[in-house]
């Protein structure tokens, strides 16, 4: 196992903060988290993976250890977490790589790969959601705001930022919770109690809209392109259901996806699994 390094990059005056494991030479592997998380989601696979591949894992903007600029000095929508993640790529000197995608980090990785088709060389989804059959009925109190963006809309939205509700993403669907680490969770509710971080969550729940209005330009991507793909889904997660994972299979036949027992956060569960997957699969896929 090779040490892991914590770094930070200075994008345009951004700093992204990130984790780097692995032999610079090795086939470059991009960890892009969800929310409300950040790269230490990844604490477990990039040792599993990092004797063989260079394993590299930022904070998204406003997320982690990264900067989060006041709302009036950076606009808190997908399209500008993308941007600031390119240029980290491009800052870092990663010229091709395969991107693992989870919750937001999908939409995030997904543009990225429309924008730089010749970059991307593979695609692992864990829960990283393109079509909407994958979206449940759990989006329903977001789906009112985008619909109607009133201040009332956007306080409703405030349960899913409660420490609760993280707890909660962390153990629905899991059959033992007792395998689910507290670190995972406490950490993430440490850095949504900070000033300013509620709104900026906020902000992304409502440009998340923009997500759904762009999954034609995701699935034409994957129609033309057909980049190799691995869809590794917890089979329980409340809000992105199987449906989604399948679909892949439609604009990628020779997509493979691969269920597990568990929820959301399918790494806390099965990081073992997963990472025996994208041991097989990232070899196979130059």
């Amino acid at each position: 196992m090779t040490k892991i390094r914590y770094r930070k990059a200075d994008v345009d005056g951004f700093n992204v903060f990130y984790r780097e494991a692995g032999p610079a030479g090795a086939t470059a592997l991009l960890l892009l988290h969800g929310f409300p998380s950040a790269g230490h989601m990844f604490r477990d696979l990039i040792p599993a993976l990092s004797d063989r591949f260079r394993v590299i894992a930022p904070d998204l903007p406003g997320f982690g250890q990264s900067d989060m600029p006041p709302r009036d000095k950076f606009a808190y929508t997908f399209a500008a977490v993308a941007e600031v993640i390119e240029r980290f790529t491009e800052v870092i000197g990663l010229a091709r790589f395969a991107i693992y995608v989870f919750d937001y980090g999908a939409p995030t990785g997904f543009r990225m790969a429309v924008r730089h088709p010749e970059r991307i060389t593979a695609i692992i989804s864990q829960n990283g959601n393109a079509y909407e059959e994958g979206l449940s009925e759990g989006w329903n109190p977001i789906r009112s705001y985008w619909q109607d963006p009133s201040e009332a809309n956007r306080a409703a939205l405030r349960a899913f930022l409660s420490p609760e509700t993280t707890i909660w993403q962390y153990t629905h669907g899991v059959t033992d919770t007792s395998v689910v680490s507290p670190d995972g969770y406490s950490l993430d509710n440490f850095y949504l109690a900070r000033p300013g971080a509620d709104e900026v969550q906020l902000d992304l729940f409502g440009d998340y809209k923009s997500n759904v209005s762009v999954y034609p330009e995701f699935q034409a991507y994957f129609r033309k392109y057909k980049p190799p793909l691995l869809a590794v889904w917890g089979r329980n997660d409340p809000f992105f259901l199987p449906p989604g994972a399948e679909a892949f299979k439609r604009d990628i036949p020779g997509a493979d996806v691969r269920f597990f027992d568990t929820g959301h956060f399918a790494l806390e569960t099965h990081c073992e699994e997963i990472a025996a997957a994208i041991r097989d699969f990232l070899p196979r896929a130059k």
